[in-house]
């Protein structure tokens, strides 16, 4: 839900924002230290690239950042397994529609060969097909061994691709466990009407 915390809860875990609570560890590094995202690559739900550059300048220069070789080949295949045309790659990126903006900084994200993805809403602006070619993309990733964190809306999405799962309602915990694990406490075979059950519930589970 809007407001329910999600993006505040990715600000704090890359120490964008101050938690009120608790602490916060990526691979056993605290997130306050710099080195703790150094093995993570992050698309926020807003994703505004510099419009004045084209999108494989700006492929270029992100690759850079993270010290990892602008291959061609690569490139062009992880845009094909998003659907987004190599020619676009030639074009400013304030000529993208938001679809294609989105998919630019998910290639963004899959070609620094990252241990964890954190994704904000990333199927936002995608269309049916560009859904399906990432959720598969994201499949191949945690078959690599990667870790991908996402937040979602689509709760079918959740369903599909999610090991594990977190329902956070007006900024409080609801839920943590497995989608069935979900599904069986409320006594639902649908994943819909399970999260509108658990959030109805008074009580959010102890931080």
């Amino acid at each position: 839900m809007n407001g329910a915390g999600k993006t505040t809860l990715i600000k704090c875990l890359l120490d964008f924002a101050e938690p009120d609570a608790g602490t916060i560890e990526i691979y056993g590094v605290s997130h306050r230290l710099t080195r703790a995202r150094r093995r993570l690559a992050f698309l926020p739900e807003r994703f505004n690239p510099p419009y004045y550059l084209t999108g494989r300048d700006f492929l270029r220069y992100m690759l850079q950042l993270q010290d990892v070789p602008y291959r061609a080949d690569t490139v062009e295949r992880t845009l094909q397994g998003l659907d987004l045309d190599v020619s676009a790659l030639g074009k400013p990126v304030r000529a993208f529609s938001k679809g294609m903006t989105q998919k630019l900084g998910l290639a963004a994200c899959l070609l620094s060969d990252k241990d964890l993805y954190v994704l904000d809403e990333p199927t936002s602006g995608l269309d049916p097909k560009a859904r399906a070619l990432l959720k598969s993309r994201l499949r191949e990733a945690r078959e690599q061994g990667r870790t991908i964190f996402l937040t979602s809306h689509a709760l079918a999405d959740v369903d599909e691709l999610c090991d594990s799962m977190a329902v956070i309602h007006r900024g409080s915990l609801r839920f943590a466990g497995t989608p069935a694990e979900l599904r069986a406490r409320q006594r639902s075979d649908s994943l819909e009407h399970a999260f509108l059950a658990c959030i109805e519930e008074s009580e959010p589970l102890a931080a």
